[in-house]
């Protein structure tokens, strides 16, 4: 009975980033914890939107597990946290299918109850902590104290909960890691895409998206392939400093409203060439949303047996391009876009050109 309970990012400065994406994509600053909350080594704020919780850190001081993440990987997501009724048994439900631990299961206490976290790896430096939160009526967790809303984006864009999360993996190693969920979680593979499937004219990569029994929990895990140049993926590792966490899709009921929301308060998107409108009607069928629309701010949609879906990609949220943030509004589809791959990663191989590195 997997959830999404929070994603923590590893940054440079909190204050700053947490203004960023309060600002930026609509979060309100909700709890606060540092050396004023009896947390010596650390800040953190925690940022709420609807079903979506984001914690942002950064180290107080040179040298540790905080600054050391940030001096190698730049600004990024460091824990997956899923919420479970029993951290407990599953962290030792994982433990007994291969995960591999990385901190007993523990709890954290104050007047408003408790929370129990327990905490696996994954690839690259990524973890994953199950929070166990039922017994629990603060603040986000122990150690963390309330703040009033201190910042609110000029444009609200309703943002609504976490669709799935993306791994980039090294050279052979998604087969692994898609072992690694379906042994420790119980996950099933619900597509895969090969380099047949995710090609340009010059690079490719390889694909397998694992979910949990509901379909609530879901994890594309992404490869390098041969290609006549370097791939996004290629890209990421090298910037990133290995595996890691390349982008979080965000569900939202609006996509339109979503995106006009967040270019209004500054947020940069990929630009889909006007080609692509052309015919959009002709591949995917009647739709309810006016084409012209989705042209004017680059959405792409894609269809299949179950509806139809609609999804944008930012550019990455900081000068390493590694982090990104996809947009996505599901119509019944189940499905991550495989009519957009040719289009959005001509979209990207541009951007990487512009950078030098393609």
């Amino acid at each position: 009975m997997l959830d999404w309970d929070h994603l923590e990012f590893y940054v440079g400065n909190a204050k700053q980033a947490a203004h960023y994406y309060a600002t930026a994509f609509g979060f309100a600053v909700e709890a606060y914890a540092g050396p004023e909350t009896g947390v010596s080594d650390r800040a953190s704020y925690c940022l709420v939107q609807n079903d979506l919780r984001f914690v942002v850190t950064s180290a107080l001081r040179p040298g540790g597990p905080i600054a050391d993440h940030v001096a190698r990987h730049g600004d990024g997501i460091r824990d997956v946290a899923l919420r479970v009724p029993d951290a407990r048994a599953a962290f030792e439900a994982a433990v007994a299918g291969g995960a591999a631990p990385l901190e007993e299961p523990r709890i954290l206490s104050d007047q408003d109850g408790e929370v129990v976290l327990a905490r696996i790896r994954t690839y690259g430096e990524t973890v994953h902590t199950f929070v166990e939160r039922e017994r629990y009526r603060g603040a986000f967790m122990p150690g963390f104290v309330r703040l009033s809303d201190r910042a609110r984006a000029p444009q609200a864009p309703g943002l609504r909960a976490v669709d799935h999360v993306v791994g980039n993996v090294g050279w052979n190693e998604m087969d692994r890691w898609a072992r690694y969920y379906a042994d420790a979680f119980g996950f099933t593979q619900l597509v895969s895409f090969d380099d047949t499937d995710i090609s340009t004219e010059y690079t490719a990569l390889r694909s397998v998206v694992v979910t949990d029994a509901r379909r609530r929990v879901k994890f594309p895990i992404n490869e390098p392939a041969e290609g006549r140049k370097k791939s996004q993926i290629e890209e990421f590792l090298e910037f990133y400093g290995g595996a890691g966490v390349q982008h979080v899709a965000i569900a939202t009921d609006d996509i339109l409203a979503a995106v006009r929301a967040l270019r209004a308060n500054g947020v940069e998107f990929l630009e889909t060439p006007s080609s692509y409108y052309d015919v959009l009607e002709t591949r995917v069928g009647r739709i309810a949303e006016a084409t012209a629309a989705l042209r004017e701010l680059s959405i792409l949609v894609d269809r299949d047996d179950l509806g139809y879906m609609l999804q944008i990609f930012t550019k990455p949220l900081q000068d390493r391009p590694t982090l990104f943030f996809e947009i996505i509004q599901r119509r019944g589809s189940l499905s991550f876009g495989k009519g957009n791959f040719k289009a959005l990663f001509v979209a990207i191989e541009e951007e990487q050109a512009k950078r030098g590195n393609l």
